[in-house]
């Protein structure tokens, strides 16, 4: 997933980044409002971070122009603790808004509920990965328009790897989110296991896999 940080502080800016690219995401920084669009428009961009308060302009002119390309995740960042500006930024369309100083975990946190609410609203819609289709909403996966019957916990296995295409992801991190989505206990030797099971199911071959990649030393990844 790839993320927009806005933040004109270098020291918060350059930690935040370290922090969010060991978490697995791909981050594009900005410090001014005028960089900040030029990246939202050049840039498919998933999900935005803000700062308030900006050398140029504010971070509320930034979540304006990012609302009128489309309805994109918004996080507000800002050393203003008060009603007001909550509710002002709220208003403009934002998720969700955290004052600093605020500690790594909490803003992890925030950001895995906002993803969870828009996935939640988008789960209607098919998605394609080449001639693999998975439908949401009836919780279906077809493979060359034949139906692939998937146990429980391989069917969200393989939507961990969906809502994170092009992300390598770890396996402590598809054990924590595989955890967060089923409150069931999956141990390191299951998940293994899993992996197998669903590339048996969804693979033209196993032993060669398209779908999900083994990036040797890092962990796997769907393109």
């Amino acid at each position: 997933m790839k993320l927009l940080l806005l933040e004109d502080d270098e020291a918060i800016r350059t930690g935040l980044a370290y922090s969010l690219e060991n978490e697995g995401y791909a981050v594009l920084t900005a410090k001014t409002v005028k960089e900040a669009l030029e990246l939202i428009c050049r840039e498919e961009i998933d999900f935005y971070i803000l700062d308030l308060t900006l050398p140029d302009g504010s971070g509320y002119d930034v979540c304006r122009k990012i609302k009128e390309k489309g309805n994109y995740p918004v996080i507000f960042l800002t050393a203003f603790d008060d009603e007001a500006n909550a509710v002002m930024g709220l208003e403009l369309g934002a998720d969700d808004y955290i004052s600093k100083p605020f500690r790594l975990k909490e803003l992890m946190a925030r950001i895995k509920s906002v993803m969870r609410r828009y996935a939640g609203e988008k789960n209607d819609a098919a998605v394609r990965v080449r001639d693999l289709v998975v439908h949401p909403a009836e919780a279906k996966v077809y493979k060359n328009g034949k139906e692939v019957e998937l146990t429980a916990m391989e069917y969200r296995l393989l939507l961990v790897f969906l809502n994170n295409r092009g992300i390598v992801l770890s396996r402590n991190q598809i054990l924590e989110n595989i955890w967060d989505v089923s409150g069931d206990f999956v141990n390191d030797n299951t998940l293994t296991v899993y992996i197998k099971r669903l590339r048996n199911k969804i693979e033209e071959d196993a032993a060669g896999p398209e779908y999900i990649r083994t990036v040797r030393g890092l962990g796997y990844v769907m393109e």
